[in-house]
């Protein structure tokens, strides 16, 4: 396992390393990586950047044994056929989130003083200091949405400039914010209170299009949006009506696709780099010497605390995993993604407790969606410490037959609180969600599109609910609305053949007067 193949440009550190350690290194970033691996069917170890990893190369490689992404994304290696061949596949997160948050810096600076404009009209011998009047970040408010690695580092970083920070985080808890100078709040008020608003979310169903025509019709004239995440939380559309009436300013480093050719924002972006977030000589460097040093402890410790496509243990059905997930992504969409989360608590039935430690990670990962499933209990619980969120298993009874099941309580939200209690199971080889707080026997499968309200029972409710998403060619495929064990109140879940947008989300619960309603969209 100690041949080495690194078929890209990377920090020398890594070699250096490596070869104190024994190590035998091929690089070359010149020549393909499928016909570097005809050539070197003895590598044990690879090591790459954005190169694909796909089912050919592995099979070129019998002897490999681990691919060590030196980065954070790995959606260009093939982590599934991977773990068929017995291959781990790592990553080497946080290595470029100092980079990513001083960008943010740098854009905003630009912005604001002009400098990409000044430079070139200097340049050209003229001398427009009174074009170019600009504006200080000191005391101005930054609202930061995501507060990951990137999102706490942006964070640490404004501190030097003297400002206000407002966060937005469905996990993290108000105490841990608090903690880097950062005060909790919903979404809107981020939108509506900041000078400055910075994008650190992953591009899920949940986040593409955030940026909507009514957010952005919150913002204050002369705010700035920075994207250094991914280009879809922008509604470019609705960004380009809302510069039409409003004065906002727009920082993007982040495309559909990183590629040659003709930018969609060009015509609303005051600043546009080319996906520079992570490229600095240092995050390189990082990136390297971890890449080394998990390689290092892989091979002679047997540390796997970074394999992001790791399997279950003997007697497991990892559909089990899955419902884990599931479960706790419903629960999650019930409390509401502007509500964070405070405390976890979990049951085990059937004698799944037994693998305890393989739930965990995809429980954090269905109430978060920063954090990977694939992920090993220990970073689910180092992630829920950074967060300052709970997380209890209790002790289960088993006369109550619930069989192989799981249930999920959450508690979440600061001044008023919210709980949910969400049970599911394995039936036919398919999941389900058996309970909701305290409507029972519901099974409905949680995959796929949903709309869920809760609300005072009456006749004609589920009529209204149907006809609203009719009116927005939305199909019902499915209806479950049971009562609660008083009959005062029902639960509406309707399985639909498309999303359920949010202003039809509004105008169903101010029709019904829905104590919760919501969409969701879990693959």
């Amino acid at each position: 396992m100690k041949n080495v193949l690194i078929p890209t440009k990377l920090n020398e550190i890594a070699r250096s390393l490596l070869e104190e350690k024994g190590f035998t290194i091929v690089q070359d970033p010149e020549t393909p990586l499928a016909e570097l691996a005809k050539a070197h069917p003895e590598t044990g170890a690879l090591i790459v950047r954005s190169e694909k990893v796909t089912a050919e190369v592995i099979d070129l490689l019998p002897r490999l044994r681990v691919v060590i992404r030196a980065g954070a994304g790995y959606n260009t290696i093939d982590t599934k056929y991977a773990r068929r061949k017995g291959v781990d596949v790592m990553n080497t997160p946080g290595a470029n989130a100092n980079a990513v948050a001083e960008e943010v810096f740098a854009l905003a600076l630009a912005h604001y003083r002009f400098v990409v404009p000044a430079d070139a009209s200097t340049r050209s011998g003229a001398w427009e200091k009174k074009t170019f009047m600009g504006r200080e970040l000191a005391g101005k408010t930054l609202g930061i949405i995501g507060l990951g690695n990137i999102g706490q580092l942006v964070a640490r970083h404004a501190a030097g400039f003297d400002m206000t920070l407002l966060g937005f985080d469905p996990v993290m808890s108000a105490s841990r914010a608090n903690e880097f100078g950062v005060k909790l709040v919903d979404l809107d008020t981020i939108f509506s209170e900041s000078d400055l608003v910075s994008l650190h979310v992953p591009e899920t169903a949940e986040t593409i299009g955030m940026v909507n025509a009514r957010r952005l019709g919150l913002m204050k004239p002369g705010a700035t949006l920075i994207n250094c995440a991914r280009a879809g939380i922008v509604d470019e559309d609705a960004l380009r009506e809302a510069k039409k009436t409003k004065d906002i300013g727009f920082c993007n480093d982040v495309y559909a696709a990183d590629a040659e050719g003709e930018k969609s924002v060009r015509d609303i972006a005051e600043v546009m780099l080319p996906h520079l977030g992570a490229n600095t000589h240092e995050a390189n460097y990082n990136a390297a010497r971890r890449a080394a040093e998990q390689l290092i402890a892989f091979v002679e410790r047997g540390v796997t605390r970074y394999v992001v496509n790791r399997g279950v243990p003997e007697g497991l059905d990892e559909g089990f995993q899955q419902l884990a997930y599931l479960v706790a992504s419903v629960a999650r969409h019930y409390l509401g993604n502007v509500k964070s989360v405070r405390q976890i608590e979990c049951s085990l039935y059937g004698g799944l407790d037994e693998y305890a430690q393989w739930f965990l990670s995809p429980i954090v990962a269905g109430i978060s969606t920063d954090f990977d499933p694939l992920s090993d209990a220990q970073e689910a619980e180092d992630y829920l410490e950074e967060m300052g969120v709970s997380f209890a298993l209790r002790s289960t009874d088993e006369t109550k037959r619930y069989g192989k099941s799981l249930t999920i309580d959450l508690l979440g939200g600061k001044g008023t609180i919210r709980q949910v209690s969400v049970r599911g199971t394995i039936a036919e080889g398919n999941v389900m969600i058996s309970r909701v707080n305290d409507f029972d026997r519901l099974y409905f499968q949680p995959q796929g599109h949903s709309f869920v309200a809760v609300y005072r029972d009456r006749p004609g409710v589920i009529a209204g609910i149907t006809r609203a998403c009719a009116d927005a060619d939305i199909n019902i495929e499915d209806i479950r609305a049971p009562h609660d064990s008083e009959a005062l109140n029902a639960l509406a879940v309707l399985k639909t053949n498309k999303r359920v947008p949010a202003d039809i989300v509004e105008r169903i619960q101010a029709e019904i007067d829905a104590e919760v309603a919501f969409a969701m969209s879990i693959d």
